[in-house]
């Protein structure tokens, strides 16, 4: 076995919340070891939209400038194509923020540019190729955790263990710790189209006829996902790529011919949506964020968003008194007191529009596919409502703005 490694910090994950939180708490002289399985960063279909309260937190830190130089383009408001019908949902025009916009940004972008920044800092180590394999229990406190890397296995004794490994955690199954399901009713069929199209509308969702797709401009191609009941992908694929690809155009006409390109299921990812969150996100010495510890819809895309806001509450309570030796468990419950509320708040609006938006479009015939939810209906003709929706996914609940000590940032 490889000798083992000490750091005041040991985050399993190279997420958005592993990357914040391993940025962050260097920053603050923490001693971080962030460990990421992969060799990169480079994996289709995860989320990529930085919504305003990120774009708020990257400003805060003056990374705003360099953050927006890597490829991304924007969104200043959330329409819907509802079988020909443009129904303006949110726009962030009067959002109290620098950027009143979403960036979409491939995800390994945003995660390469967190990591570049990080790894200036002298308090920063990124473990490429290197998973978190299990928990080091000492008489009922986490001390670390076991890991396998490229020259074998390893022990990492740290003060303190982040769960950051996405909803499938299996540091969070170790630990015990109890989850409540929450469930979904849809599952997600990802999937990218080349764009020759010269406009681009600004309908992020589009629907009608029982079938919902949303279209992410990505500049040269479209990400894609297309929404189904849950359980339902073997019916779907027996009916062939042929009909999946008249679906999708016929509630996203603006992919015209580019749909053909769809060719084969092999290009077909399915996302099996979950929703869940821990009832207690932390023991000694150990404590869960983003999906690890709340498993988000990809309604809204707010998941990057939430998990970073956790990984800002996480760095702004703890890193000072980790940097100092003065950590407690009481210290590690309080971010739980701070984040699961806005978790709590989001998934129940997540679930409400599954069940009460989504669930009604898929389940519409053609006769009735001419005529939005009433939902959108309501909003879209109440400015009221729109501003609240618009300060609901740009900002969400209880954003956060860091406030841990700077330290180590060079220059």
């Amino acid at each position: 076995m490889t000798a083992p490694r000490t750091a005041h910090c040991v985050i399993a994950g190279g997420g958005p919340a592993g990357m914040m939180a391993g940025y962050l708490m260097a920053r603050a002289g923490v001693d971080t070891i962030v460990l990421e399985k992969h060799g990169d960063f480079l994996r289709d279909f995860r989320g990529d939209t930085v919504h305003p309260s990120t774009l708020e937190i990257f400003h805060d830190l003056g990374l705003l400038e360099r953050f927006l130089q890597r490829p991304h383009q924007r969104m200043d408001r959330i329409a819907i194509n509802f079988a020909g019908q443009r129904l303006e949902v949110a726009s962030f025009a009067a959002l109290p923020t620098v950027c009143r916009f979403i960036a979409f940004m491939p995800q390994w972008e945003f995660l390469d540019f967190l990591a570049s920044e990080a790894k200036t800092l002298p308090h920063f180590t990124l473990l490429m190729n290197t998973k978190a394999d299990k928990l080091i229990e000492t008489n009922g406190r986490i001390t670390g955790v076991v890991a396998t890397g490229p020259q074998g296995q390893f022990d990492i004794i740290a003060d303190l263990t982040i769960a950051a490994d996405g909803r499938t955690s299996g540091l969070r199954q170790q630990s015990g710790l109890p989850v409540t399901e929450i469930g979904a009713p849809i599952d997600v069929l990802w999937f990218s189209l080349p764009r020759t199209a010269t406009a681009t509308p600004d309908t992020l969702l589009n629907a009608g006829a029982g079938n919902v797709v949303v279209t992410i401009d990505r500049g040269d191609y479209w990400q894609c996902a297309y929404v189904i009941d849950k359980g339902t992908l073997a019916e779907v694929r027996a009916r062939g790529i042929g009909a999946l690809q008249e679906t999708v155009l016929a509630a996203a006409p603006h992919l015209g011919a580019d749909v053909q390109a769809l060719r084969s299921w092999d290009e077909v990812k399915l996302l099996s949506v979950t929703m869940d969150r821990l009832d207690q996100w932390a023991r000694p010495g150990f404590l869960c964020i983003g999906d690890a510890a709340h498993a988000m819809s990809p309604i809204g895309g707010v998941g990057i968003n939430l998990a970073v806001q956790d990984a800002v509450a996480a760095a702004n309570l703890l890193a000072a008194k980790l940097a100092s030796g003065t950590l407690t468990d009481a210290d590690l419950d309080r971010v739980q007191k701070r984040r699961a509320f806005p978790a709590k708040v989001i998934q129940f609006v997540q679930a409400q529009v599954q069940q009460r938006v989504i669930g009604p479009m898929l389940a519409s015939k053609k006769s009735q596919g001419d005529r939005p939810p009433l939902l959108f209906r309501i909003v879209t003709h109440t400015p009221f409502l729109q501003r609240l929706a618009a300060r609901m996914i740009g900002l969400g609940v209880r954003p956060e703005h860091p406030t841990a000590p700077d330290v180590a940032t060079p220059g």
